[in-house]
């Protein structure tokens, strides 16, 4: 299996695949960024997007070692699992293998760090067992900030949602796996070489991940940014964020905050090669992809 990984400093980035979202995930997902949009951007293909104006999207996570630690950022849509959403529902993706073969097999991940509480980020939470969903990282310490569960604790939950928590976060918790990190605005050290940035609009208590330090950083985008086109367009927003307004502002301050200073940005469900460097373009922004590196 071949695993794509970028070298930020002294720590190695993974990017481990699960599955690619089917062609009506962008138009669901970002219904702003029509055919007409999306064509006009022509940087964004051949990777990015389709000649049609198609937006390619992925669901993948990264996996690394820093500060001692074996770390996994964000888990997936897991695998059979009942969801609403039929590209989610009952998936066999073989993720865990790949994990394994990338270097980091489930009993050996100490840190899950949770961007935000939605489905296709927190699958991998849980597999299924004789004794019903256990936590997939036994020894892990899962973290979320605490302004996220604390939201969706206070939540009205449709069924679908209330399902995604009884089989793939109520069972980290009742382990006592779940840790709650508050998060300030100038953001909290988890490890050396990796830190919790607050990008709240997508969910309430959403966060960007850093890792590195001066001269040599990388930014996991979690929902922030689902898609470089995004970049040219800041004002185009997701159908599920909570505070569109919000996320929005987040963008706008986190792209301004990012363009020409050489930080790689891994985009939580850009499609490969995923990762690149944010520059001025016209009057926002663009992509600069940076390919991973290949090793077996």
């Amino acid at each position: 299996m071949h695993t794509p990984s970028w070298t930020v400093g002294d720590t190695t980035v993974h990017r481990v695949d699960e599955t690619p979202l089917p062609p009506a995930t962008g138009p669901w997902l970002l219904p702003g960024a029509t055919p007409d949009l999306v064509t006009r951007e022509k940087w964004l293909r051949p990777d990015f997007a389709d000649d049609d104006g198609v937006l390619r999207l992925g669901s993948h996570t990264f996996a690394l070692t820093t500060g001692g630690l074996r770390v996994l950022v964000d888990t997936g849509i897991g695998d059979g699992k009942t969801r609403a959403n039929p590209a989610w529902h009952d998936l066999r993706t073989g993720y865990l293998e790949r994990l394994t073969a990338a270097g980091f097999h489930p009993d050996t991940v100490d840190l899950v760090i949770l961007t935000h509480l939605h489905t296709d980020h927190v699958g991998w939470n849980t597999r299924c067992t004789d004794d019903g969903w256990v936590p997939t990282f036994p020894r892990a310490r899962y973290v979320v900030s605490r302004a996220e569960r604390d939201f969706w604790a206070a939540y009205p939950m449709d069924e679908p949602r209330r399902q995604m928590f009884r089989d793939s976060v109520h069972p980290v918790e009742d382990a006592g796996l779940l840790d709650l990190v508050d998060v300030p605005p100038e953001g909290a050290d988890l490890a050396p070489g990796l830190r919790l940035l607050p990008t709240p609009g997508h969910t309430p208590g959403h966060v960007a991940v850093r890792v590195g330090g001066p001269g040599a950083d990388a930014l996991v985008t979690g929902d922030c940014v689902h898609h470089p086109v995004q970049l040219a367009h800041p004002a185009l927003g997701s159908c599920v964020d909570i505070d569109p307004a919000l996320a929005e502002s987040t963008r706008r301050s986190l792209l301004a905050s990012l363009a020409g200073t050489g930080t790689l940005v891994l985009g939580t469900h850009f499609p490969p090669p995923t990762a690149g460097r944010v520059v001025g373009h016209q009057d926002a922004y663009r992509l600069t992809p940076v390919p991973g590196r290949f090793v077996r």
